[in-house]
């Protein structure tokens, strides 16, 4: 009877053993496997990416708690510190809640520049790169940015050729030409756009609102990138996508802080992106002023306040 005992024992003892032994093989199996991934990723992008200019960045987190990303697109033609940039935005994640926001700043938004005065927002990057961007935004409209990201047009295409290999669904509302300065032609109607139309749909200007349509497409594919993202739950993709983008990305955000990041969002299904837009309707009106052009003269208070109440919804 004792002897069964001992036996019984010495089992459970050895199947604890046995199973510690598995789930420790299984946990350096898919961190290996990652880690190939990522490096896949990374050695399929490295033949065409653009050379990394090392940015200081000295910023943290906002007021509310939340993690800002500041999100710069460029074209690699022009990527260096005196070019402006094509697309700002923000994007905002609070780990809290686990909510996703993108705000949209308009580049020819009037603000007062550290250093250098008033000026079209996007000259910002060009008199001093992603930080004095970062200096501007904290004076003008009161919260700070704890990352930046400056994507590089390739990278987009690389991504969402990787992410959705049969492309991504829109509903294009209009004709879109190679005239339009786009390099693509897009006939209008619901259809799937590889990374190369996807880029040039969220680059097309050429209607009647101008820079405002653009950015509202850009809005409109972040949404539906983020719904057909968490749909079809890529997790098992996130290393190599990390690896595919990181050439053509120069971030101070941590590769391990954006696989973090990207696991919370599709894990937890969150599709609803929120989106937001400076100047917000109604607070500014087309002013020229003398060198400096065409300008979205803005009403400051009106924009801060919303924009602070547009991060602290849940």
């Amino acid at each position: 009877m004792r002897s069964n005992k001992h036996l019984k024992k010495k089992r459970r003892k050895f199947n604890f053993k046995r199973v510690l032994s598995i789930c420790l093989l299984l946990l350096v199996v898919i961190v290996g496997f990652a880690y190939f991934q990522y490096k896949q990723g990374i050695s399929q992008s490295l033949e065409n990416a653009p050379e990394q200019i090392g940015f200081e960045f000295d910023g943290a987190k906002d007021q509310f708690g939340g993690t800002n990303v500041l999100v710069l697109g460029s074209d690699a033609r022009e990527n260096e510190t005196s070019s402006r940039a094509d697309t700002i935005m923000i994007a905002h994640y609070h780990e809290d809640n686990g909510t996703f926001k993108v705000t949209s700043i308009m580049r020819d938004t009037y603000v007062d520049i550290p250093g250098h005065g008033y000026n079209k927002i996007n000259t910002a990057f060009a008199f001093g790169g992603p930080d004095l961007l970062r200096q501007t935004i904290k004076k003008n409209f009161d919260i700070d940015l704890q990352y930046y990201a400056i994507v590089d047009f390739q990278g987009f295409v690389r991504v969402i050729d990787e992410a959705f290999p049969k492309g991504v669904k829109v509903d294009v509302e209009k004709q879109m030409t190679e005239a339009d300065h786009i390099g693509v032609s897009i006939d209008p109607g619901e259809q799937y756009l590889d990374g190369k139309h996807l880029l040039g749909y969220v680059r097309f200007r050429n209607d009647a609102v101008g820079d405002f349509g653009r950015v509202d497409r850009q809005q409109k594919i972040v949404k539906e990138v983020a719904h057909q993202l968490t749909s079809i739950q890529k997790i098992h993709k996130l290393p190599k996508l990390a690896g595919v983008v990181k050439p053509y990305i120069n971030t101070n955000i941590k590769t391990s802080n954006l696989l973090v990041m990207g696991k919370d969002f599709i894990s937890g299904n969150r599709a609803d992106v929120k989106t937001f837009r400076i100047p917000v309707q109604g607070t500014y009106e087309d002013r020229r002023i003398d060198g400096k052009g065409l300008v979205l003269w803005i009403d400051e208070e009106a924009n801060k306040k919303a924009f602070h109440e547009f991060i602290q919804q849940p």
